[in-house]
């Protein structure tokens, strides 16, 4: 194994809350109740893929046009940035310091695979964004999540091959992303919510550089 693929939201930060807030925000607005146990079906996807979801689970689908829901998936993501100031380095999730420093002692490269564009603020935020060789840019994607296209540029940003990379998610469409471009699966979260990871852990403390080296 010769290099790391992380995810973002629950995996390097807890972020999803933020993303819960700023949904729930604009789904009282056009009056859709959504709560915390539907919220963990929009991990992992795009912005736009998430208010699809919001709005055919509220039976508004067609009560918008492709201009409107353009305006509201701004209007949540500007709303989810503010609430990201609120970030420091001391919300980075256990362990993830301490391996990415151990993965840089190594030499090992590591890339960011995340749905979000907000990915470079929110490395900054936790300032661990000079471990990272690469972060994925969503806008170059032609398929979102379980699609493995994001897996796979990952690993091209390392110059490396999808099976010579580890790739970290705290989401079901992660893991059916990484394993569908051979790439080995380390889940974050519990055996019953991540279906086909080849591990699963609680956090990044549970787990070694010089394991997985040897993998």
């Amino acid at each position: 194994m010769k290099g790391f693929v992380f995810d973002l939201d629950g995996v390097l930060a807890d972020t999803a809350k933020y993303h819960y807030i700023a949904w729930k925000r604009l789904a009282d607005e056009i009056g859709i109740q959504i709560d915390e146990a539907f919220n963990e079906q929009l991990k992992g996807i795009s912005r736009q893929e998430s208010l699809e979801r919001i709005l055919e689970y509220g039976n508004k689908a067609a009560f918008f046009s492709k201009q409107e829901t353009a305006a509201m998936a701004e209007k949540k993501n500007q709303q989810y940035v503010e609430l990201l100031d609120e970030l420091s380095p001391e919300d980075a999730l256990p362990g993830v310091r301490e391996f990415l420093a151990s993965a840089q002692q190594y030499n090992i490269p590591c890339t960011v695979a995340s749905a979000s564009k907000s990915a470079p603020f929110i490395l900054d935020k936790l300032g661990i964004r000079e471990y990272f060789a690469g972060i994925v840019d969503p806008a170059d994607l032609t398929k979102g999540k379980p699609d493995p296209e994001i897996f796979i540029k990952a690993a091209q940003l390392m110059k490396l091959k999808p099976n010579e990379a580890i790739g970290f998610e705290d989401a079901q469409a992660g893991i059916d992303g990484i394993k569908g471009c051979g790439m080995y699966a380390i889940g974050l979260g519990t055996s019953e919510q991540l279906i086909g990871a080849d591990r699963v852990i609680r956090d990044l403390s549970e787990v070694t550089v010089e394991e997985l080296i040897c993998l």
